[in-house]
């Protein structure tokens, strides 16, 4: 005889708003003490390059559409 043992995932009782009051604690401690958040400097310096990247593609999608409405 073949015995087969099945695992059933025991469910913790908490109530939803235990949970989202969990979720929050979590969330503020990731935040605060996990992400490494970026110097003012990189913050600055990314910024000018996602500005100069928006300026080049625009100039690319203004050129098409006027070669495009030339024909």
């Amino acid at each position: 005889m073949i015995r087969v043992r099945i695992l059933v995932p025991v469910r913790n009782k908490k109530t939803k708003m235990a949970a989202v009051t969990e979720y929050i604690k979590e969330s503020y401690i990731e935040l605060t003490q996990k992400v490494t958040w970026p110097t003012w400097r990189e913050l600055q310096n990314s910024a000018v390059v996602v500005l100069i990247a928006a300026i080049i593609i625009a100039m690319i999608i203004f050129g098409m559409d006027k070669i495009i409405f030339l024909y």
